[in-house]
């Protein structure tokens, strides 16, 4: 992982942060330039071990109705809502995009799959399933 792509991944974060995070993401935008070094050495050394710092593995969960006219005072309404600090999200996006990049550069993710790709949707998947069910009855009509 490289610094350049540490510094890209904070700049699209968005402007939120975890009630747990040390540091607002306001402040690790501002001071990417002289932070990105540290994180990238962090991520990579992660990486490498093949474990995560303490620290990137706590988080505050919040109960949240999982309908707006659910009874509140009823527990089986509430869902758990896992708000992770900065850091290990950025490392998780960084991950994933490293990924995504190899499945895709080196053709490994089926042509159907829409989760996770750019220009790929629910939409486009039905219209691939559909182009190709039309397809093959156009086939399988004109060989009868």
């Amino acid at each position: 992982m490289s610094t350049d792509e540490v510094v890209t991944a904070v700049r699209l974060l968005p402007d939120k942060q975890c009630q747990s995070d040390v540091m607002p993401t306001g402040m690790l935008k501002c001071n990417i330039d002289l932070l990105a070094p540290f994180l990238t050495e962090l991520f990579n050394c992660s990486l490498a071990l093949g474990m995560d710092p303490d620290v990137f593995k706590a988080g505050l969960i919040t109960p949240m109705l999982k309908k707006p006219d659910a009874d509140a005072a009823d527990i089986t309404q509430y869902r758990p809502i896992l708000n992770l600090p900065v850091l290990p999200k950025l490392l998780e996006r960084l991950v994933a995009k490293q990924l995504l990049d190899y499945l895709t550069t080196f053709r490994q993710l089926p042509d159907q799959q829409s989760a996770y790709r750019t220009y790929h949707s629910t939409e486009t998947a039905v219209l691939k399933s559909r182009w190709t069910y039309c397809l093959l009855l156009t086939v399988v009509t004109w060989l009868l």
